[in-house]
């Protein structure tokens, strides 16, 4: 368990060759076995309350503070400007309610399409207490024009959230350029890094962010643990109260484990963060070279800055659900981008709003690597990817799309 963690030697990370191979990496990552072997006191035996002040309670203090000294470390920040998390999505949601309140849910909420639900539908609840929403659609390359959003900043603007990784499409946002417009004019940035952090180097001074967001289980740590950085002197009135944890900005009592392993996790991301882009970056390539075979492959926001592990991939005559549900039959977890509700497929937003026709935004899937994802897996994927596309084609009369496999470099 104390070992690195890097892909086994042979075919599969996972155990036997007809194990499932896991490429859903952008929804959440395998533990880390180091992160893991750091939690396991703090999950048996260990205990204490860190707001105790006996021994149990200060060495549980102790671990908490450990962690929050090791993800600031990973953000380029000081420790004291970290607040600990349930979630990104807390965080993402503490930043819109307060600053939407502080504004007396007043002015406006800057976003695109391309932000996290988490994001969105907060402003959607900030806009039904009287804020108004624009929203800056992203170019059809994935990537949201800064000087569209600089356009949008005026006097009356609360917010401009920001991500710096699409979790879709894994294209990086101008958030350094916009965030710089954004304290000419007095305006708050969120940037939720979650896809981001552990991939690509992240520091918050670079950022010019106003608020920092990134979850531990997007890079091989635990569920349940994340943080937001907050600048010194922003203030932030916090989302939930009670107690006075995490200096008055977050009351509830630590999930001390998940911190624990959130803190290791972030330790050795940053550590082993050239490696693993590598690792990342060789695998992708590797998987998009190989789409060519299968022939009406379009990635989208290939022309674009992305993340090292993020593959989203459209294939002609073919919708992703059917297409994913099938993969997953033959041992293959990915993810599609559209939503299913009330018994209806609707295809991603974001697509869309990049002038994807619905038919191509409907045929898309998500592939992302890890760590634990080897060459072989993708070797395999490919193989069963091409044979599910064809055989689907075959049962819509299409067959396959001839003169196409220069789509594949389409952005």
């Amino acid at each position: 368990m104390g070992g690195e963690f890097t892909p086994p030697a042979g075919d599969s990370c996972v155990g036997p060759v007809h194990a499932p191979v896991y490429l859903d990496h952008n929804a959440t990552t395998p533990l880390d076995p180091r992160a893991l072997e750091a939690m396991l006191p703090w999950l048996a035996g260990r205990h204490g309350n860190p707001s105790s002040i006996h021994s149990a309670g200060r060495a549980a203090r102790e671990a908490v503070e450990t962690a929050r000294e090791q993800v600031a470390a990973l953000l380029g920040a000081r420790p004291p400007e970290v607040v600990f998390t349930a979630s990104g999505t807390e965080a993402n949601n503490a930043v819109v309610f307060g600053l939407a309140e502080a504004a007396g849910y007043r002015g406006r909420i800057v976003l695109s399409p391309l932000e996290h639900p988490s994001v969105r539908k907060a402003a959607a609840r900030a806009a039904e207490r009287g804020m108004a929403v624009d929203s800056i659609d992203p170019a059809p390359d994935g990537v949201v024009p800064a000087e569209a959003v600089i356009a949008s900043l005026g006097g009356d603007v609360s917010v401009v959230s920001m991500m710096l990784a699409s979790n879709e499409l894994g294209t990086l946002q101008p958030v350094a350029e916009v965030a710089a417009a954004c304290r000419e004019r007095g305006v708050r940035l969120l940037c939720d890094a979650v896809q981001a952090a552990g991939k690509i180097p992240l520091d918050v001074a670079d950022l010019g962010a106003d608020f920092v967001v990134l979850g531990g289980h997007k890079f091989h740590g635990p569920l349940g643990a994340a943080a937001l950085w907050v600048r010194p002197g922003v203030e932030l009135a916090p989302l939930l109260v009670g107690g006075g944890q995490e200096r008055r900005r977050r009351a509830s009592t630590p999930n001390v484990p998940a911190l624990v392993g959130f803190g290791r996790s972030a330790e050795l991301a940053a550590a082993e963060l050239p490696e693993r882009r590598r690792h990342l970056a060789g695998l992708r390539d590797r998987f998009e070279a190989g789409l060519g075979a299968i022939g009406g492959a379009t990635v989208h926001g290939r022309t674009a800055p992305r993340l090292p592990n993020t593959s989203h991939v459209a294939f002609e005559g073919v919708e992703g659900e059917p297409l994913m549900i099938r993969l997953d039959l033959a041992g293959f977890e990915v993810s599609t981008g559209s939503a299913c509700s009330s018994g209806t497929v609707e295809p991603s937003q974001a697509l869309l709003a990049m002038g994807v026709p619905r038919t191509e935004a409907l045929g898309s899937l998500r592939v992302s690597v890890g760590m634990t994802t080897t060459e072989g897996e993708i070797d395999r994927f490919l193989a069963a990817l091409g044979r599910e596309v064809a055989s689907l084609r075959e049962l819509l009369g299409g067959g396959r799309p001839s003169g196409v496999a220069a789509e594949v470099a389409r952005a």
